[in-house]
């Protein structure tokens, strides 16, 4: 049995369709939006499986002109992760068409995608006759040499089963990347966490900015519908400690409500979350703690 695992990028535009998309391949809904920029430190967003061979959707930001200093670290932050990735899909907009900002970014695949395979996915074909699909295919390819060209809509479905399985296999041959039965919850436990993560800064605001972290250990699906989330709250004083407590533990209760609440709105069913906070001195300088993260220790200097 020759398996295959890979990473995945999926670049486009803002609001091109990317999470949907992402959502249809899972078949899940494991991407987030949130209204704080960056708050989402975890580069992995979801595995699908096909066949033998396991897909992993790392994060991208959608890429568009920069201007100000946040912008350009939100579009390096998307170049870094497409070019660090086995296959990019640069999906763009039917009814949009070649843009200036899908201009851009095929300027930057030039650039950056050397060592990737590259496919082109118009998504939202139900906007469009045939004939304008048709001059849009010919036109993107004319300036960019794609392997394949797929007609989708993630809204749909229509067209993803094809891309899907062309991914499979497009990704190397070599062992999976994660367990198959961590599969299903491991983006969820990742999002679970940052949500968690949000209310604390939220509430602390900056008394402990990013001295803590939030992992989650165990993630069980009951027999009523209902999810029992168990997590860590990891800091590096006993201080900071007291502060996360609050007096007569409120704030954690607060943030643990918040983030309770959040999670139900998110999965569409109850959550019974329970929260520790634990002391651990080393943390910030823990490889594992920043791999579990989906950071490189050496991304923070």
């Amino acid at each position: 049995m020759t398996t295959r695992a890979g990473f995945v990028a999926l670049i486009g535009e803002p609001n091109a369709g990317k999470s949907t998309l992402l959502n249809r391949m899972v078949g899940a809904k494991v991407s987030i939006v949130t209204h704080k920029v960056q708050t989402t430190r975890a580069r992995i967003r979801g595995v699908a499986i096909e066949g033998e061979s396991q897909i992993v959707f790392v994060d991208t930001p959608g890429l568009f002109r920069p201007r100000r200093r946040l912008d350009r670290a939100m579009v390096a932050a998307a170049w870094s992760g497409a070019a660090d990735a086995d296959v990019v899909v640069l999906l763009i907009e039917a009814h949009r068409g070649v843009t200036e900002g899908v201009e851009a970014i095929l300027e930057g695949l030039k650039e950056r995608a050397q060592g990737s395979r590259v496919a082109l996915a118009i998504n939202k074909i139900d906007r469009v006759q045939a004939e304008v699909l048709l001059k849009l295919t010919q036109a993107m390819n004319e300036r960019f040499t794609f392997e394949e060209t797929f007609l989708i809509s993630a809204e749909k479905g229509h067209g993803v089963d094809d891309l899907r399985a062309w991914l499979a296999g497009a990704v190397p041959q070599g062992p999976w990347l994660y367990p198959e039965d961590q599969i299903a919850d491991l983006p969820m436990r990742m999002i679970a966490a940052e949500i968690t993560r949000e209310k604390l800064l939220l509430r602390l605001h900056q008394e402990l900015p990013y001295q803590l972290t939030v992992e989650t250990e165990g993630w069980e699906e009951r027999k009523d519908g209902s999810v029992k989330i168990d997590q860590i709250v990891y800091v590096i004083r006993d201080g900071h400690k007291g502060i996360l407590l609050g007096r007569k533990g409120e704030t954690i209760k607060a943030v643990g409500r918040a983030a309770r609440e959040e999670l139900e709105g998110f999965l569409g069913h109850k959550v019974h979350l329970f929260l520790q906070v634990k002391v651990r001195p080393g943390w910030l300088d823990e490889a594992e703690r920043y791999s579990e993260m989906g950071l490189d220790i050496r991304d923070g200097g």
